[in-house]
């Protein structure tokens, strides 16, 4: 494989308590991120990113989903997400195109029988900045419960001419979540419009 990582971390973060409150089962969240060469790096404007999304996207898929199955059972995943965050030389759309390709999502999304599109976010961002990686249901859209954020950092990336890429899993939803799914608030809101005529 020639992908160009130069590391792959992974973070792993348990609640146990939120709002003061013992959670009733704690919620497990991991996090894998690879730091790879930006493979457009000193190339100036690149019109075509296809040919090295396709080289490198899905392999890079692969590895980090086998390293967060090794962290957390496929059917125990209820979450999932992704995110990526190019260093300062280069452009938004370099970290788009690692994880906004179905050669990217599918291995992960396959592996842990989702449906749903994966939560995402890309950004750009220099070494040690705090990254968040958004999550929501597998499978089941409007289920704000499993709207989450994993938050991670890496000391020494993304360097000028990296990327870091990273997907995401948690075995619940918030702790204690007591807002509406988006298809409660639909029932009331067309109820509400019959109500008044």
């Amino acid at each position: 494989m020639t992908l160009g990582i130069r590391k792959i971390s992974t973070f792993l973060e348990e609640m146990h308590v939120e709002g003061g409150k013992a959670a009733p089962r704690p919620v497990t969240m991991v996090v894998v991120a690879a730091v790879i060469q930006n493979p457009w790096a000193g190339r100036g404007f690149v019109e075509d990113l296809r040919p090295e999304i396709i080289r490198i996207a899905g392999d890079l898929s692969h590895e980090m989903t086998a390293r967060l199955l090794r962290q957390m059972d496929a059917e125990k995943i209820e979450a999932c997400g992704k995110a990526a965050a190019v260093g300062i030389n280069g452009e938004i759309e370099h970290a788009s195109a690692m994880i906004h390709t179905l050669r990217f999502g599918n291995p992960f999304r396959e592996a842990i029988g989702g449906t749903n599109y994966l939560e995402f976010a890309n950004t750009r961002n220099g070494p040690g900045a705090l990254l968040s990686l958004p999550m929501m249901h597998k499978s089941e859209s409007g289920k704000r419960s499993h709207f989450l954020t994993a938050n991670f950092l890496i000391a020494d990336a993304p360097g000028l001419d990296e990327i870091v890429v990273a997907i995401g899993a948690a075995d619940g939803g918030r702790a204690h979540a007591r807002i509406a799914d988006r298809f409660q608030d639909i029932a009331e809101m067309e109820a509400e419009k019959a109500a008044k005529g």
